[in-house]
């Protein structure tokens, strides 16, 4: 009997692996296909791109689903956070990632600001607000001020709302996927479903072994 138990449950494990394997998502429904492919840093690698902004409380919803995907993220992804710009509204926010990140002071900041935001309400609209809320995580104003308005960070803005433009996004958050693929919680349906999708397209990057730079190069 213990026999036929065994032998009953891994055919049941087996199913379950096939059905699983079998889930597909269509091009126009779940995911998208970008008109103009876009060229990634490293051809080695498979790129994922989060475009989000910190006033968006779609975006803060999906951070908990990103941070548990990143802890088991395949070795052959590189995962990239790029604030987006969508209107001239977003930019203060942009430069506050900017700012964090070139100060080396990401990993306090990111989630925090979210929270700051979205929990306990505080929507940040000025330089001094930004000013006050870096202080009081260990930032000295003067090395906020100056790096807030450095050239540094006037470039990675101008680069994000380029790359705003280039990955056609209507909203966020949005999911790249080496250049080619977009998704989204709101096509995929849910927080949970979109990484799904994003385990989807990166293995279907994976499978076809094309990046945005090949791809552009094949379109010419």
């Amino acid at each position: 009997m213990k026999t036929v138990l065994q032998a009953t449950l891994a055919l049941l494990i087996a199913l379950l692996s096939v059905t699983a394997s079998a889930v597909t998502y269509t091009e126009g429904e779940q995911y998208e296909v970008l008109k103009t492919p876009q060229a990634t840093g490293d051809s080695g690698t498979i790129e994922v791109v989060e475009l989000f902004w910190y006033g968006c409380p779609h975006c803060y919803r999906l951070e908990p689903f990103i941070h548990e995907w990143l802890q088991n993220k395949p070795a052959d992804v590189k995962f990239i956070r790029l604030p987006a710009i969508l209107g001239k509204g977003w930019e203060l926010l942009a430069k506050a990632y900017f700012t964090a990140d070139l100060l080396g002071v990401l990993d306090k900041i990111h989630g925090d600001l979210f929270t700051e935001i979205h929990e306990k309400e505080n929507r940040i609209t000025n330089e001094k607000q930004l000013r006050d809320f870096f202080t009081a995580h260990g930032v000295p104003p003067e090395d906020f001020d100056k790096m807030f308005d450095s050239f540094a960070v006037a470039v990675k803005v101008n680069n994000a709302r380029l790359m705003t433009r280039r990955y056609e996004i209507s909203g966020v958050p949005t999911l790249v996927v080496n250049g080619r693929y977009s998704t989204s919680a709101g096509q995929a349906g849910s927080n949970k479903e979109v990484i799904n999708v994003l385990n989807y397209l990166v293995d279907m990057a994976r499978e076809t072994g094309t990046d945005g730079a090949a791809a552009t190069t094949a379109s010419q």
